[in-house]
């Protein structure tokens, strides 16, 4: 089983009962990702993007929050 060092960075409450939570996690192998866990009541949709991916979702969901 491989190690993981975690560390909670946010935790959000969005619509409709769902929660986002957001997680720094570092692989042993030093493999760092930004895990991103959607709990929409007992179901959990988990993804595990890179530092690129994380940027660009970032720069998408600000321009989408600036228009509304």
């Amino acid at each position: 089983m491989t190690e993981e060092t975690i560390r909670e960075v946010t935790k959000l409450e969005a619509p409709y009962g769902r929660e986002i939570v957001l997680q720094d996690v570092v692989h042993e192998t030093g493999l760092r990702v930004m895990r991103m866990r959607i709990r929409e009541g007992s179901r959990f949709t988990i993804l595990d993007i890179d530092a690129a991916t994380a940027k660009e979702l970032g720069t998408v969901l600000s321009a989408w929050a600036d228009q509304t």
